[in-house]
């Protein structure tokens, strides 16, 4: 599937601020959520809200990774295997409520020391994320950016994608649509967001929305926001 109008690339300011205002709004959420809240179901399968505030703390510790490989040149990957990410997930979902909190509270703190005092020339070094894709240091507030607002929807905890920046929505639809192109499995559509005049895809078959409808369908096989004959998407990640 191709851009039928082309994508913007946001600048590193723009993403830094994606970032910020994400964890903020995710921040707030979690610090409302009761002990039941943390223990009943996320809008994701066999995953409970704490197991999704879980891995969004080791996600920070993760992406710390990646800055010190910037920084350092030494090669320091996100998580040693996924086997070692999901277990790491696991045992801090284990861990007692208030703990949970301050596990998650520290792990952010020490993400946003990492990128305020992120050295100017260390952002031009390349890392390599989980999915094994090479990336300049730059697309690190990007990806955290991106697990921040999307797992934020997912603790099913006040959060939708209507109340997601309408940009950065735009930029998420722009990236996930990249990564169903390069598999080479991205739906026979044309998609038509009806409140940013974008529009992706040449397919006979129509499916529009607001754009973050369209977030919502591509991303977590929501299609409920949209008209038209919505296929369902391939798998994101």
């Amino acid at each position: 599937m191709t851009s039928a109008t082309e994508p913007q690339t946001p600048s590193p300011d723009t993403l830094l601020r994606w970032w910020a205002e994400g964890e903020l709004a995710v921040a707030g959420l979690v610090d409302r959520l009761t002990d039941d809240d943390l223990a009943a179901d996320s809008a994701l399968p066999d995953w409970s809200r704490g197991t999704v505030v879980a891995h969004l703390t080791r996600n920070a510790d993760a992406l710390i990774n990646l800055l010190s490989w910037a920084r350092t040149g030494v090669e320091t990957p996100m998580y040693a295997s996924r086997a070692e990410r999901n277990a790491g997930i696991a045992e801090t979902a284990a861990l007692p409520p208030g703990e949970l909190r301050g596990a998650y509270v520290a792990a952010c703190d020490r993400l946003a020391r990492g990128i305020e005092t992120m050295p100017a020339e260390a952002w031009t070094a390349h890392v390599r994320t989980m999915q094994g894709a090479t990336v300049p240091a730059t697309d690190v507030p990007w990806m955290r950016a991106k697990e921040v607002w999307v797992h934020g929807v997912d603790l099913r905890a006040g959060l939708t994608f209507a109340d997601v920046p309408a940009e950065f929505c735009t930029a998420l639809v722009d990236d996930v649509l990249a990564v169903f192109a390069a598999r080479e499995v991205a739906p026979d559509v044309t998609i038509m967001a009806t409140d940013v005049d974008r529009r992706w895809g040449t397919g006979a078959t129509r499916v529009e929305g607001p754009v973050a409808a369209v977030a919502a369908w591509v991303t977590r096989s929501d299609a409920s926001g949209l008209t038209g004959d919505v296929p369902p998407p391939p798998a994101w990640l």
